[in-house]
């Protein structure tokens, strides 16, 4: 046994343990989402947040829909990462005065959050395509496109207004 909380000795057994680790991330998402959207101060990053909130508790049923498909049970394993994404992000924006400023710190917080689950859910894709199971594929894609489509959304909002706004 190494670094995983138990031996892995297939890739299935690679694809259960990072489909409970995405699981678990999903879950702490969810916990740290309200908290960015009462912090946050542009209403279109609120709005976007928000949608996201929605989106993740969308993005947490597909992943409990993929373990039932490959007849797992739905368990979390912790994932340090996430965990250490989301105490970056409270370190950060608790040092932070100005709501500009701010801001433009949550998106960059978020912003690494998507930027996990994108590799994760990647990952997991290719996974169960070797697997043979491109039914649990194409639920786990319909959870990346809308990272994808988030981060993108991060983006435009901060290019577009929030970090002149920040620089000011």
């Amino acid at each position: 046994m190494g670094f995983f909380s138990k031996d892995i000795k297939t890739l299935d057994d690679l694809f259960v343990h990072t489909l409970q680790d995405i699981y678990y991330a999903e879950r702490q998402i969810l916990k740290a989402l309200p908290k960015m959207i009462d912090k946050a101060s542009d209403e279109n990053l609120k709005a976007g947040f928000e949608k996201h909130l929605r989106e993740t508790e969308g993005h947490v049923a597909r992943v409990e829909e993929v373990f039932e498909m490959h007849g797992q049970k739905i368990k979390a394993t912790n994932c340090p990462a996430i965990d250490g994404i989301l105490e970056e992000a409270d370190d950060v924006s608790a040092d932070v005065e100005d709501n500009e400023v701010l801001d433009a710190a949550l998106i960059a917080s978020a912003q690494a959050v998507e930027h996990y689950e994108m590799t994760r859910y990647g990952t997991l894709i290719a996974w169960a395509k070797q697997l043979g199971r491109n039914d649990c594929a194409a639920i786990l894609a319909e959870n990346l496109k809308e990272e994808k489509a988030a981060d993108d959304k991060l983006s435009e909002i901060a290019e577009r207004k929030v970090n002149a706004m920040a620089a000011e």
